[in-house]
Protein backbone atom coordinates (compact mmCIF):
# COMPACT_ATOMS: atom_id res chain seq x y z
CA UNK A 1 0.00 0.00 0.00
CA UNK A 2 1.19 3.17 -0.77
CA UNK A 3 2.05 5.50 2.06
CA UNK A 4 -0.09 8.35 1.43
CA UNK A 5 -2.96 6.31 1.29
CA UNK A 6 -6.18 6.77 3.18
CA UNK A 7 -4.39 5.30 6.08
CA UNK A 8 -2.45 8.43 7.09
CA UNK A 9 -4.26 11.75 6.25
CA UNK A 10 -2.25 13.72 8.63
CA UNK A 11 1.24 12.90 5.76
CA UNK A 12 -0.88 14.35 3.45
CA UNK A 13 -2.06 17.09 5.02
CA UNK A 14 1.54 18.21 6.51
CA UNK A 15 3.33 17.72 3.32
CA UNK A 16 0.51 20.01 1.44
CA UNK A 17 0.92 22.19 4.01
CA UNK A 18 4.70 22.34 4.00
CA UNK A 19 4.43 22.97 0.49
CA UNK A 20 2.20 26.45 0.73
CA UNK A 21 4.43 27.42 2.70
CA UNK A 22 7.79 27.20 0.77
CA UNK A 23 5.74 28.27 -2.13
CA UNK A 24 4.54 31.85 -0.32
CA UNK A 25 8.36 32.09 0.96
CA UNK A 26 9.61 32.16 -2.04
CA UNK A 27 7.16 34.14 -3.81
CA UNK A 28 7.71 36.78 -0.92
CA UNK A 29 11.73 36.24 -1.32
CA UNK A 30 10.85 37.77 -5.15
CA UNK A 31 12.51 41.46 -5.55
CA UNK A 32 10.17 43.65 -7.82
CA UNK A 33 11.55 45.54 -10.40
CA UNK A 34 11.51 49.63 -9.60
CA UNK A 35 12.69 52.37 -11.97
CA UNK A 36 15.51 54.91 -10.66
CA UNK A 37 14.68 57.92 -8.49
CA UNK A 38 15.83 61.44 -9.25
CA UNK A 39 17.36 62.93 -5.44
CA UNK A 40 17.48 66.38 -6.45
CA UNK A 41 19.33 68.54 -3.97
CA UNK A 42 17.01 71.19 -3.42
CA UNK A 43 13.37 71.17 -3.74
CA UNK A 44 11.13 73.33 -6.07
CA UNK A 45 13.68 75.43 -7.25
CA UNK A 46 16.26 73.49 -9.30
CA UNK A 47 14.87 74.56 -12.53
CA UNK A 48 14.65 78.29 -12.41
CA UNK A 49 18.65 77.84 -10.10
CA UNK A 50 20.30 76.13 -13.19
CA UNK A 51 23.46 77.07 -12.26
CA UNK A 52 23.76 75.79 -9.16
CA UNK A 53 21.74 72.94 -9.09
CA UNK A 54 23.93 70.50 -8.61
CA UNK A 55 27.00 72.55 -6.30
CA UNK A 56 26.60 69.61 -3.66
CA UNK A 57 29.70 67.57 -5.10
CA UNK A 58 31.77 71.51 -6.62
CA UNK A 59 31.53 74.72 -4.63
CA UNK A 60 30.15 75.93 -7.83
CA UNK A 61 28.65 75.27 -10.79
CA UNK A 62 30.33 77.14 -13.41
CA UNK A 63 33.74 78.23 -14.08
CA UNK A 64 35.57 80.16 -16.53
CA UNK A 65 34.59 83.58 -17.62
CA UNK A 66 30.88 82.64 -18.06
CA UNK A 67 28.32 82.67 -15.25
CA UNK A 68 25.01 83.97 -16.61
CA UNK A 69 23.26 81.19 -17.70
CA UNK A 70 23.78 80.35 -21.81
CA UNK A 71 24.50 83.51 -22.53
CA UNK A 72 28.40 82.26 -20.81
CA UNK A 73 28.40 78.69 -21.97
CA UNK A 74 29.11 79.38 -25.67
CA UNK A 75 32.42 81.14 -24.73
CA UNK A 76 33.70 79.90 -21.18
CA UNK A 77 34.51 76.47 -19.50
CA UNK A 78 32.24 75.06 -17.28
CA UNK A 79 31.55 72.17 -14.97
CA UNK A 80 27.78 71.38 -13.89
CA UNK A 81 27.03 68.29 -11.64
CA UNK A 82 24.35 66.55 -12.44
CA UNK A 83 21.91 65.12 -10.35
CA UNK A 84 22.18 62.52 -8.22
CA UNK A 85 19.81 59.46 -9.23
CA UNK A 86 19.91 56.19 -6.54
CA UNK A 87 19.58 53.26 -8.80
CA UNK A 88 18.42 49.42 -6.97
CA UNK A 89 22.69 49.37 -6.66
CA UNK A 90 23.53 52.93 -5.60
CA UNK A 91 23.48 55.72 -6.09
CA UNK A 92 24.80 57.52 -9.40
CA UNK A 93 25.64 60.95 -10.41
CA UNK A 94 28.07 62.43 -13.13
CA UNK A 95 29.85 65.89 -13.54
CA UNK A 96 30.01 67.04 -17.04
CA UNK A 97 32.91 69.95 -18.92
CA UNK A 98 31.43 72.36 -21.10
CA UNK A 99 33.49 74.18 -23.76
CA UNK A 100 32.59 76.64 -26.27
CA UNK A 101 28.62 74.26 -26.22
CA UNK A 102 30.28 70.87 -26.56
CA UNK A 103 30.67 68.68 -23.91
CA UNK A 104 34.62 67.85 -23.62
CA UNK A 105 34.51 65.55 -20.34
CA UNK A 106 31.93 63.62 -18.28
CA UNK A 107 33.19 62.21 -15.12
CA UNK A 108 31.46 59.80 -12.71
CA UNK A 109 31.23 61.50 -8.99
CA UNK A 110 29.12 58.51 -7.91
CA UNK A 111 28.55 55.00 -8.67
CA UNK A 112 27.95 51.54 -7.02
CA UNK A 113 31.15 50.23 -5.77
CA UNK A 114 30.15 48.89 -2.49
CA UNK A 115 31.06 45.02 -3.33
CA UNK A 116 33.19 43.91 -5.57
CA UNK A 117 31.12 42.89 -8.38
CA UNK A 118 29.81 46.40 -8.59
CA UNK A 119 33.76 47.32 -8.92
CA UNK A 120 34.03 44.51 -11.61
CA UNK A 121 31.05 46.21 -13.68
CA UNK A 122 31.44 49.36 -13.23
CA UNK A 123 35.35 49.29 -14.57
CA UNK A 124 34.32 48.28 -17.92
CA UNK A 125 30.67 50.40 -18.25
CA UNK A 126 31.93 53.55 -17.27
CA UNK A 127 34.62 54.09 -19.75
CA UNK A 128 31.65 52.96 -21.98
CA UNK A 129 29.51 55.32 -20.92
CA UNK A 130 31.91 58.26 -21.08
CA UNK A 131 33.18 57.84 -24.63
CA UNK A 132 29.05 57.50 -25.80
CA UNK A 133 28.11 60.32 -23.53
CA UNK A 134 31.37 62.45 -26.03
CA UNK A 135 30.67 60.67 -29.07
CA UNK A 136 27.08 61.76 -28.72
CA UNK A 137 27.19 65.63 -26.96
CA UNK A 138 23.77 64.81 -25.49
CA UNK A 139 22.54 62.10 -22.93
CA UNK A 140 20.77 59.51 -25.64
CA UNK A 141 23.61 56.83 -25.43
CA UNK A 142 23.15 53.03 -25.69
CA UNK A 143 22.97 50.91 -22.28
CA UNK A 144 25.62 49.18 -21.46
CA UNK A 145 25.40 45.54 -21.48
CA UNK A 146 25.13 44.09 -17.79
CA UNK A 147 25.33 47.40 -16.28
CA UNK A 148 21.64 48.52 -17.02
CA UNK A 149 21.00 49.99 -13.47
CA UNK A 150 24.39 52.14 -13.54
CA UNK A 151 23.45 53.11 -17.29
CA UNK A 152 20.22 54.47 -16.53
CA UNK A 153 21.47 56.32 -13.81
CA UNK A 154 24.51 57.46 -15.74
CA UNK A 155 22.11 59.02 -18.30
CA UNK A 156 19.34 60.12 -15.97
CA UNK A 157 22.24 62.06 -14.14
CA UNK A 158 24.16 63.55 -17.88
CA UNK A 159 20.55 64.70 -18.22
CA UNK A 160 20.11 66.67 -15.23
CA UNK A 161 23.40 68.11 -15.57
CA UNK A 162 23.48 69.51 -19.51
CA UNK A 163 19.57 71.04 -18.74
CA UNK A 164 21.42 72.86 -16.23
CA UNK A 165 23.99 73.68 -18.15
CA UNK A 166 21.13 74.97 -20.56
CA UNK A 167 22.15 72.41 -23.42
Amino acid sequence: MHPLNKNRPLRRVILASAATVSGMVMLLALKPHTAPTVITGSAATAPSAAPSAGASASPGASSGSGGSGKSGSSSGTRTVTGDTVQTRWGPVQVKVTIRSGKITDVTAVQYPSDNPRDQEINQYALPQLRSEALAAQSASIDTVSGATYTSQGYQQSLQSALDSAGL
